[in-house]
């Protein structure tokens, strides 16, 4: 039986497409398809059948791509083990995270592992909660967002750490009438213009609570991504905005109002593949995350 089969079965199964192995993998789909028959033939069964104009697994392909994430879960718990008794967690560790949540998390990772003989790669990506759980094929550590308690939608069968709750709060101009209040409701927010992210996001699920509770729909004027940039124009009196607590300043023009009424908050998650999970490293860095998150939520921000 060989193990590079199985890592093979394995990347169609979390990859989807031959096309998508082969541009992981830096080998052409001709490639990756004969290596499939190659191991249709040595384990005698058909791995991969037909769909469209690609392949995708058969039942017998999905039994072995579960075995070979078994082998790297063995493989990694052996080097972690190793690695335990050598004293000495290293190597390169990728982070794929959300930058909203890494803004306030990240700095102090980064300053606790400093000296260790861990290289952390970082990517900075801003995605619906449901797309991030895709982003553990080709990296170690992935921070995603949820709207609720719950592991982020689409991270099923990966190990999920819930890191932090982080209020979202209302973001208004520094001068509009309601920063006079301490809080804000529901239908003290009807009739104004909003800056709003795309549909998916969990800011957007507050909007869509307040247009539930109101029976009004609300007037979102934009839908954007970048965090600085909706926060500028809330500052100059574009419109409101659901803003997240820890990272947006206040000094920049703009006040913060908790929501009464509607639970508004996010929660953000260290997901991992189960295999990677298991490496030193990974669970050294997991670790620092662990610790500045509680000390984040301790203090208040």
């Amino acid at each position: 039986m060989d193990v590079r089969h199985l890592e093979l079965l394995r990347d169609l199964a979390e990859r989807g497409s031959v096309t998508a192995v082969a541009a992981a993998t830096r080998r052409t789909p001709s490639a990756v398809s004969q290596q499939l028959k190659v191991a249709s033939r040595e384990f005698g069964a058909m791995l991969v059948e037909p769909a469209g104009r690609g392949l995708r697994l058969t039942e017998a392909g999905r039994l072995l791509a579960g075995g070979g994430l078994e082998v790297a879960e063995a493989v990694e718990r052996v080097q972690a083990t190793w690695d335990k008794f050598r004293n000495a967690p290293s190597g390169a560790v990728a982070l794929a995270m959300l930058p909203s949540a890494a803004t306030f998390l990240l700095p102090q990772v980064m300053h606790e592992l400093r000296g260790e003989r861990i290289e952390l790669r970082c990517t900075d990506v801003d995605l619906a909660e449901a797309e991030f759980g895709g982003l553990v094929a080709d990296h170690d550590i992935v921070l995603a967002h949820s709207l609720t308690s719950r592991a982020p939608a689409g991270t099923e069968g990966l190990r999920a750490v819930r890191l932090v709750r982080e209020p979202l709060d209302i973001a208004l101009p520094a001068k509009h009438p309601l920063t006079r209040r301490q809080a804000v409701s529901a239908e003290d927010l009807v009739d104004e213009d909003w800056i709003g992210v795309p549909v998916g996001y969990p800011f957007d699920t507050v909007l869509q609570a307040i247009e539930r509770k109101t029976g009004n729909s609300l007037r979102v004027t934009q839908r954007l991504r970048d965090n600085r940039l909706i926060e500028a124009l809330v500052a100059s009196g574009q419109g409101l905005a659901v803003l997240p607590r820890f990272t947006t300043r206040e000094e920049r023009g703009l006040a913060l109002r908790p929501l009464l009424g509607i639970p508004s908050r996010r929660y953000v998650f260290a997901v991992m593949r189960r295999d990677r999970a298991e490496r030193l490293a990974v669970r050294r860095v997991l670790d620092a995350f662990v610790r500045v998150a509680d000390a984040v939520t301790q203090m208040g921000a």
